[in-house]
């Protein structure tokens, strides 16, 4: 028998412990102060099987999910305004330039390609329902605290130093998006953006946001949580994306924190908190074990 369901106790511990030790290629990042002031060996994980999570590592450390959070503010809009809206807002493209790159959004005439990189996430933050960017934020996390009985809160010190240092490139992104006719305002967007990539939670909150992806259920739409984990499998791991949709064959989403959500359909999910990532910027330990448990469990897709 394959599947999560298989998974021991003890091949976690090994997985996981063999997995941390990838850590050591990483680099934590160091553009955002808060970011950096972590250990590049912190690892937890979180598997979820149908409800029952098994877990392993620096279990009680609490992340900001930065990145991660766009599947599910994706999932959001698409319950509120429908996936024939949302992709006249976005593409759903893949891009072989990285997250945050100025320059392929201007080859893109403005357009945001897809809605996991960073222009993508700010041109949708801007359509988020709220008069503040405090209300817009607060909107989405009491809803996702609600449909995946998590326990997400802004981590208002990592959100000080998004807007002190790490503000530069978005900001010219979200002007960018308003000279194309892309977004009608960059402040209110841009402030929103930063807001909900702070929110923050520990391993087994991620891994509760996977479920809402894995399973079907009578609250989401089952087109709309098909669709986000399409965009998860082609985008999800940005320039990287295609190479690990043929070497674990998961959807898949990864933050500059070290966050990192692998949906099992039908099955569960998997959360990782691993902070030291490679050049691209997904977490190198996280994609380790991910990788190791999809080719013994045989998880992928495919």
């Amino acid at each position: 028998m394959g599947g999560l369901a298989a998974l021991t106790t003890e091949q976690l511990a090994l997985w996981t412990e063999q997995a941390r030790h990838k850590a050591q290629y990483g680099q934590v990042m160091t553009r955002i102060s808060r970011l950096k002031a972590v250990q590049a060996d912190w690892f937890a994980t979180c598997v979820d099987h149908n409800g029952q999570a098994d877990l392993w590592g620096d279990i009680h450390c609490v992340f900001p999910l930065m990145s991660v959070i766009k599947p599910f503010m994706v999932l959001y809009l698409l319950e509120q305004f429908g996936a024939d809206t949302l992709f006249r807002w976005v593409g759903m493209q893949p891009s072989d330039a990285p997250f945050n790159s100025l320059e392929q959004l201007i080859a893109d005439s403005g357009r945001p390609r897809n809605p996991m990189l960073n222009s993508g996430a700010i041109a949708l933050a801007g359509r988020l329902p709220g008069a503040t960017s405090y209300d817009r934020c607060q909107g989405l996390c009491a809803w996702l605290n609600h449909q995946a009985r998590c326990h997400l809160e802004i981590d208002k010190g990592t959100l000080v130093s998004v807007r002190s240092e790490g503000r530069g490139v978005n900001q010219a992104i979200a002007e960018t998006l308003v000279q194309y006719g892309h977004l009608a305002a960059a402040e209110i967007a841009l402030d929103t953006y930063e807001q909900i990539c702070c929110l923050a939670g520990q391993v087994s909150d991620l891994a509760r946001l996977g479920n809402l992806l894995a399973h079907p259920s009578a609250a989401i739409a089952s087109q709309h949580r098909r669709a986000v984990n399409a965009l998860m499998l082609t985008c999800g791991l940005y320039e990287a994306s295609s190479t690990y949709a043929v070497r674990i064959g998961l959807p898949m989403k990864s933050g500059i924190s070290g966050a990192l959500l692998s949906v099992v359909p039908g099955q569960g999910s998997i959360a990782c908190y691993s902070p030291a990532l490679d050049p691209i910027g997904n977490p190198i330990a996280g994609l380790a074990l991910v990788e190791v448990l999809a080719q013994r469990l045989e998880l992928s897709v495919f």
